[in-house]
């Protein structure tokens, strides 16, 4: 502490003694007055008297004592708070001293400042702190860029000074490796002719290296960062990476390297230049450094490169200049020549014309027959190209021969031609004949019959020679005869009835079967009309109406009728198919019979059942209805609650559950395993098993009725046995409430409870395990449900679900409704009430089913207190 600075302190002794003595002023005085007023004597047994008959006196004469001790305490924890509030300002005093003094030694340019020297709470000392740490990088920044510009300047003067690319090259990498203390490199040119790049120059430890390599595009790390097109920074180098070999250092490897691409002209690769350390790291202003000169590197080598090109143009146009002025003497030479010549080749055209005329009359002769040919004639090489087409090609398969000669033929992917083409080629002495299916150039589909022989020893020919003719017509007739043929053999064993009738009613065809449906053998009916034959009146009726409606309509009829043969009656399906000839004319009528009375006995069956099934289903509904609480009973007891309850089926495997229980009222949400009539079954066992915990034990948390409803549900079940394989059970989440004492306790089995408060959402999740079913592991035991414990606030609000709108699929692209999209909307509308939220959630549910189907029931449970 400062000596120059006096310590304030008040005398105690002295103002506690001042302080006496003011209060005995009080009790003399009180003395005087009853002396006076009360005719006491002054002597001491009055004086004595008179204390006994007033004490209050006695409390009056300690009054002195009480204010000394008073004026003492006081005093005293006044000095002690002077001597904090003197002993603070030393110290800030000290500190300001201590500040001026590092501020003096920043301004002198002292920035070894020590954060030791400043306190943490000496707020000035921290910002002349932060001042030096900026003046400090600020510094280093400088010097960086001043190290950066320096180099950039000697790599500058190297590139001014040399038009020569592997001398600049060598000299650039050595004052790059001397000037950023590496010890190794190498420099790439980029060759667009062969679009790879090679080692002009290589400098390690002070030395020139002689190695050549060369790398394509995407090859190793050079041919990566050419691909690219940006720097590589590694400080994990490859295995296969040279090493430095010298005296002092022997064999060893770079720790850190940076590959870079040269770009210029345009934003193209020039080379890449590759330098490596044995620094762990790199500095930062390195890597600038490169990063800046490679753009000016790469655009001189863009230049070197351009100007190199232009001189070697040059080059070659003076020494084609001078070819030229000697061929042109030579031409003067031959000129006088060629004019002889000239001369005599005129005669002789004039005698290869008359020769040429008689050539093209021949012909004009052989292009009119082979165009009104019946086949088309093609000539192949031997890479099966087409060397000659006939003009009929374009008759019968609609294109000029000018399109396919100089193709090949077989990229149509014409298999078939390909392979009787290898086969000639490998067989000239053989002849392949096959036919194969055609699109033309009108995308019709034609039959083709082609003849192929080999004639490449005929000089004439010199090919493979495809001869082609149109069949499209008799593959017609003879499918034509063949589908009759099948059709015949179908109708023949067929367990209908088959007719064909003309329109004036007379029977051209009928199968075996007429005799079952009509009691007339094929040939008592062929060849006959309908009304000279003996059947049946009604079905002789029934015949003659269905042929007039087809007649009428022209169009197919479809129906259901009966046939009566004696006693047995026939439930038919019957169809009459009219049948067209190509000039649209009615011609025949395709009668057919099918016998459906099983069919339809079978149907009825399955219909009087699933009414029986139906009946007993509804009956199973009441049941089920009768023992799920309504919403009424509920809100008896939560006023403020909603029960969103959509059943897949009729009955439900999922089913709200409620019990009122002295003061505390239980509420659950059970998912029963299945849906339908099985998941109402299991519905059953878990309503009557909780309300049969609940009512007979003594009061039971939330988490103890799970683990009870867990054991009694197995041992219904049969699942506690060892060879148990029935797996099914419940999920559920279950709420205990005492509205009285405002608590809440939940226990899940695999369903949450999300609660909200205040605009906020907390979930409290269940156990990762059902009521019910077989354990995973059988022989070890099982976790108890855990039990949730919670306060209730006004305005909370929780809801707890079964898994059915979660796993609803629905939306713009068919996917699951989640848990997530409930949670978000249960917070978003945290302000809605229990009946708005009721009608917003069912709202919600039909908008995203949409057009899917419900695939599970549907149950949703909320309460606001």
């Amino acid at each position: 502490m400062n000596n120059k600075h006096k310590i304030v302190v008040y005398p105690i002794k002295k103002y506690t003694i001042f302080g006496i003595i003011f209060g005995i002023i009080f009790p003399i005085t009180v003395w005087l007055v009853n002396f006076i007023s009360e005719n006491y004597m002054v002597n001491f047994s009055d004086f004595v008297r008179m204390h006994q008959e007033q004490k209050l006196l006695y409390i009056i004469e300690i009054i002195p004592l009480i204010i000394g001790l008073g004026v003492f305490f006081l005093l005293k924890a006044m000095n002690k708070k002077w001597k904090l509030i003197q002993d603070d300002i030393y110290e800030k005093e000290e500190i300001i001293e201590k500040n001026s003094e590092i501020a003096k030694r920043i301004g002198e340019g002292d920035l070894l400042v020590s954060k030791k020297d400043i306190q943490p709470d000496d707020k000035l000392g921290n910002s002349l702190l932060k001042m030096r740490n900026n003046l400090v990088e600020t510094y280093k920044k400088e010097t960086e860029q001043n190290w950066i510009a320096k180099g950039k300047e000697i790599i500058a003067d190297i590139l001014r000074k040399h038009d020569n690319i592997e001398k600049l090259a060598y000299e650039t990498l050595v004052s790059l490796i001397n000037y950023t203390d590496s010890i190794q490199g190498a420099f790439y040119i980029f060759n667009e002719k062969t679009n790879k790049l090679s080692n002009v120059t290589t400098y390690a430890y002070n030395r020139k290296k002689y190695e050549y390599n060369e790398f394509n595009i995407g090859q190793g790390l050079v041919g990566q960062v050419a691909y690219e097109m940006a720097y590589i920074y590694r400080r994990e180098i490859p295995n296969d990476y040279i090493t430095i070999s010298s005296g002092i250092l022997g064999d060893k490897k770079p720790r850190t390297m940076l590959v870079s691409p040269l770009i210029g002209g345009d934003e193209k690769l020039q080379g890449v230049i590759e330098i490596a350390s044995l620094k762990e790291n790199m500095p930062r202003q390195m890597i600038t450094l490169f990063r800046e000169l490679t753009e000016i590197i790469g655009q001189t080598l863009f230049n070197l490169k351009v100007n190199t090109t232009t001189k070697t143009l040059l080059e070659e146009s003076q020494e084609l200049t001078k070819r030229l002025q000697k061929n042109e003497d030579a031409m003067k030479k031959n000129a006088n020549q060629m004019k002889r010549t000239q001369i005599e080749l005129e005669e002789s055209n004039k005698e290869l014309a008359k020769k040429m005329n008689e050539v093209a009359r021949g012909q004009n002769r052989l292009f009119a027959l082979l165009e009104n040919a019946s086949e088309v004639v093609t000539i192949y090489d031997k890479n099966g190209f087409a060397k000659y087409v006939s003009p009929s090609v374009k008759r019968i398969l609609g294109f000029d021969a000018k399109e396919m000669i100089g193709k090949n033929r077989f990229d149509r992917g014409e298999s078939i031609l390909q392979e009787a083409f290898d086969k000639l080629i490998e067989n000239p002495n053989i002849t392949k004949t096959f036919e194969y299916s055609y699109e033309n150039k009108n995308k019709e589909l034609l039959w083709l019959e082609t003849i192929g022989k080999n004639m490449m020893k005929n000089s004439a020919i010199n090919g493979i020679i495809f001869n082609t003719r149109d069949i499209t017509v008799r593959k017609i007739a003879e499918r034509a005869q063949r589908l009759s043929g099948e059709m015949q053999a179908l109708s023949e064993n067929s367990p209908d009835m088959i007719i064909r009738v003309g329109p004036e009613g007379k029977f051209y065809y009928a199968n075996p079967m007429v005799e079952d449906f009509l009691g007339l053998t094929p040939d008592k009916i062929v060849n006959n009309n309908i009304a000279n034959i003996k059947i049946n009146e009604d079905i002789s009726r029934f015949l003659i109406e269905i042929l007039d409606e087809v007649i009428k309509s022209g169009e197919k009829i479809d129906i259901e009728t009966i046939f009566k043969q004696g006693i047995e009656k026939k439930i038919v399906q019957f169809n009459a198919i009219p049948e067209f000839n190509k000039t649209e004319e009615l011609e025949t009528i395709l009668l057919v019979a099918h016998d459906v009375t099983d069919r339809k006995r079978i149907e009825l069956e399955i219909k009087q059942k699933n009414k029986s099934i139906t009946e007993s289903i509804n009956y199973a509904k009441r049941i089920q209805t009768a023992i799920i609480p309504s919403n009424d009973v509920i809100k008896m007891y939560l006023p403020k609650s909603f029960i969103l309850h959509i059943p897949r089926d009729v009955v439900s495997g999922d089913f709200p559950w409620f019990f009122v229980k002295g003061d505390n009222v239980y509420i659950a949400a059970v998912d029963c395993t299945g849906h339908g009539v099985p998941g109402a079954l299991l519905s059953f066992i878990g309503f009557f098993i909780l309300n049969n915990i609940v009512d007979r034990e003594k009061e039971l948390s939330a988490g103890k009725v799970l683990d009870m409803l867990h054991s009694q549900v197995r041992k219904t079940l049969k699942q506690d046995s060892p060879d148990a394989n029935a797996r099914d059970g419940m999920d559920i989440a279950l709420c205990k409430i005492n509205p009285k004492k405002r608590e809440l306790e939940f226990a899940g089995a695999h369903r949450p409870l999300y609660h909200i408060r205040n605009g906020n959402l907390k979930q409290y999740k269940g156990n990762l395990k059902a009521v019910g079913g077989i354990p995973l592991r059988r022989r070890k035991k099982e976790a108890d449900f855990v039990t949730h414990k919670i306060n209730i606030e006004n305005k909370d609000k929780i809801f707890f679900f079964s898994d059915g709108l979660p796993d609803q699929i629905g939306g713009e692209s068919g996917r699951k409704y989640q848990a997530k999209r409930l949670r978000e909307l249960v917070l978003k509308n945290g302000h809605y009430t229990m009946d708005r939220f009721d009608k917003f959630f069912y709202n919600e549910y039909i908008s995203w089913k949409g057009k899917y189907k419900q695939i599970d029931d549907i149950l949703l449970i909320g309460v606001e207190f």
